[in-house]
């Protein structure tokens, strides 16, 4: 006796992909396979769900359907390559929110190409990362998980059991730049994607990154940026990642 699902599968002539296809994006992103992700990105394959399967009669809810279930897998496959699960999973919930706020499919494909390229690139920083110490491993994951409140030196020497001057110079060593610079640049990383993506005043921007108060966000962001936030929105707000990049 055929199932519900078997007779719908039936009357509705739908097919299936082969699995390779269907995760051939995920590896791609989760492995940081730059060339990959922008080729299936310029090519606009998410707008062609033929072979995916009817979620919904409603076409924009069925590419709703499809985008979360792709920012879940993406997510899964980078975590299970080593990202860490909090920035992970936070990245995940920034773009299905985004997607959720939009009314065209050319929106919600907009968005999922800045999504896999975002979790991409993340993903080849992770591989750069992996030559480096255990300490400064853990220093960054400290940072990451705490990147919305001020992260004191003394607290991330505590939290790797090393003294502050020693971890200053291992930091420095492996990584390029002081502790500092990289906590600021992490921050106008965050910045620059709420000021793009979002309608946050710059006072809600710095409180929620911690900066001691807006001038010194501002100030810290011209130095970083070469402009203003406000001229960074006014030329960015709601524009695409350059996909020739």
């Amino acid at each position: 006796m055929k199932s519900s699902h078997d007779i719908f599968i039936h009357e509705s002539g739908l097919s299936r992909n082969p699995i390779e296809q269907e995760v051939a994006i995920y590896d791609a992103v989760s492995s940081g396979n730059m060339d990959d992700v922008i080729s299936y990105c310029n090519k606009n394959k998410f707008t062609n769900t033929e072979g995916l399967g009817v979620l919904s009669d409603n076409e924009i809810r069925n590419m709703r359907y499809h985008f979360v279930i792709g920012t879940a897998m993406i997510t899964r496959y980078c975590v299970g390559r080593g990202l860490e699960q909090d920035k992970a999973y936070s990245m995940s919930d920034y773009y299905i929110y985004k997607m959720d706020s939009v009314k065209t499919i050319e929106e919600i494909n907009r968005i999922h190409s800045a999504m896999c390229l975002d979790f991409c690139e993340t993903m080849i920083s992770l591989k750069n990362r992996n030559v480096i110490s255990r300490s400064i491993k853990e220093t960054l994951e400290y940072i990451s998980a705490n990147i919305y409140r001020p992260i004191l030196l003394s607290d991330l020497a505590e939290h790797v059991n090393l003294s502050e001057s020693y971890l200053s110079k291992l930091f420095a060593k492996e990584m390029g730049v002081s502790i500092r610079e990289y906590i600021n640049l992490t921050k106008i990383e965050k910045a620059r994607n709420l000021l793009c993506y979002s309608e946050y005043s710059f006072i809600d921007i710095a409180n929620y990154l911690a900066f001691s108060s807006q001038s010194h966000f501002i100030s810290i962001f011209k130095k970083y940026e070469g402009m203003t936030p406000k001229k960074y929105r006014d030329t960015h707000f709601h524009s695409t990642w350059s996909l020739s990049k």
